[in-house]
């Protein structure tokens, strides 16, 4: 008698029956692509009890966007990144045999001139077809996607979303229902815009302030038309801040060694240290930005900028403190697709 080493294999009729039985079993799988100016982010999730579990995830900065303030155009250079990193996602989303999945793209492909021929030389050489999805829809699907992090004790809640094309802010009202849209606004103004306009620093206290001062300006009128600073006033406002700006400060304010998303996201961050840790890194320069492991080298250069927004956003309305999100469009498409509240939490360690 012989001795068997390693498996036994049948690689028979039977053992093919088994490989299409297990084929039929396997569970539905969605995928969510979230195609911004800045980054190209993949999410792919199953249905789990109360929500969906992420079963791979990936993201890159491509800075699609890049250059399309001042020339309307996606250049070749940003295309050809972002379609490197979009075949990245094809070949995930064949290997987990997704059933079904959405793709959007956000405010670079809106602004940019030659936005129709990217979609379709993206369908060409990936097989995904990019949705280009409007501002009221983006809103929407950030929302969704943020729903799990809201208390349902306050009356109002302000979100809001930095991107590198635009800014969204969402003004809400809490009720039994869950919350309800009253209005939003997408501001033109992202990290991206606002790098390519003022630069990546370091920056002196005034000339930073000159920033800052333009988004106050930008946010006034939807402040003064919904009576926010009043509602802010009465204590009965609620913030919660999904972006990348926001979660690498809150990776900042816990120490954190590297970014760690179990516990970034649903975390709060005061504002004093908001204003605190946003100082120091506009003050910054790129390289010293660069060398903290919650930052890394591809998000350096955007810092300042997102950290104004961020500023002008907490000066306006001063609510003492906002809930952290790692979630957002991504999140909102899977709660669409599997039809849940999206409560698991996303891949760990996977950045929005």
């Amino acid at each position: 008698m012989s001795a068997q080493t390693g498996p036994h294999r049948n690689n028979g009729p039977r053992s093919h029956a088994m490989k299409r039985r297990q084929r039929r079993r396997r569970p539905e799988s969605c995928a969510a692509l979230d195609l911004g100016t800045n980054n190209c982010r993949l999410l792919i999730a199953r249905p789990a009890p109360g929500g969906f579990r992420i079963v791979d995830a990936f993201s890159r900065v491509v800075q699609l966007g890049e250059g399309v303030e001042e020339s309307g155009r996606l250049s070749e250079a940003a295309i050809r990144r972002t379609i490197d990193a979009l075949n990245v996602c094809a070949g995930k989303i064949r290997k987990r045999g997704v059933t079904q999945g959405r793709y959007v793209a956000t405010q670079a492909c809106r602004k940019a001139g030659n936005c129709e021929a990217f979609i379709d030389r993206v369908a060409r050489e990936t097989g995904l077809a990019i949705e280009i999805i409007t501002a009221e829809e983006e809103a929407r699907l950030i929302l969704a996607g943020c729903v799990p992090l809201l208390d349902g004790n306050a009356p109002r809640a302000l979100v809001f979303d930095i991107g590198g094309g635009s800014t969204e802010v969402l003004w809400l009202a809490i009720n039994g229902a869950g919350p309800e849209l009253i209005d939003w606004i997408s501001l033109p103004l992202g990290v991206v815009t606002l790098t390519e306009r003022y630069g990546e620093g370091p920056f002196i206290p005034d000339a930073y302030q000159v920033i800052v001062d333009e988004l106050l300006g930008h946010l006034q009128p939807f402040c003064e038309q919904h009576g926010i600073a009043q509602h802010v006033c009465d204590s009965g406002v609620q913030m919660l801040g999904s972006s990348g700006t926001v979660t690498t400060l809150a990776g900042l304010f816990h120490e954190l060694p590297r970014y760690d998303r179990s516990r970034v996201d649903g975390s709060f961050l005061d504002f004093d240290a908001v204003h605190r840790l946003a100082g120091r890194l506009s003050a910054m320069s790129t390289a010293d930005r660069a060398r903290h492991p919650c930052i890394g080298r591809d998000r350096a250069e955007m810092m300042a900028a997102g950290c104004a927004i961020l500023e002008a956003i907490c000066r306006r309305w001063p609510v003492g403190r906002l809930r952290v999100a790692d979630r957002g469009v991504r999140e909102g498409i899977l709660v669409d697709l599997l039809g849940r509240k999206g409560d698991e939490p996303a891949a760990r360690n996977a950045r929005g």
